[in-house]
């Protein structure tokens, strides 16, 4: 029993250790600021959504490609 009083008294210590630790370097992160995020957040929609027209013409492309050739293949066979 005195062992797992000691264990979680190491426990504790350590995580409140971390939690300073955590808090000290918070301080130190230099936080991007409104214009930079609202930028970021622009480029990242903009790729986005290319990204979704590009995949969707690929996919367009690919479908009817598929499409035409088991036409092909399935009135070939008959």
């Amino acid at each position: 029993m005195a062992d797992e009083i000691t264990i979680q008294r190491g426990t504790w210590q350590r995580l409140r250790d971390y939690y300073q630790e955590v808090k000290i370097e918070m301080k130190r992160v230099t936080w991007p600021g409104k214009q930079e995020v609202y930028g970021t957040t622009v480029m990242v929609l903009a790729c986005t959504f290319a990204f979704a027209a590009f995949f969707w013409v690929c996919d367009a492309c690919f479908s009817r490609l598929v499409i035409h050739m088991l036409s092909y293949l399935t009135h070939r066979a008959a």
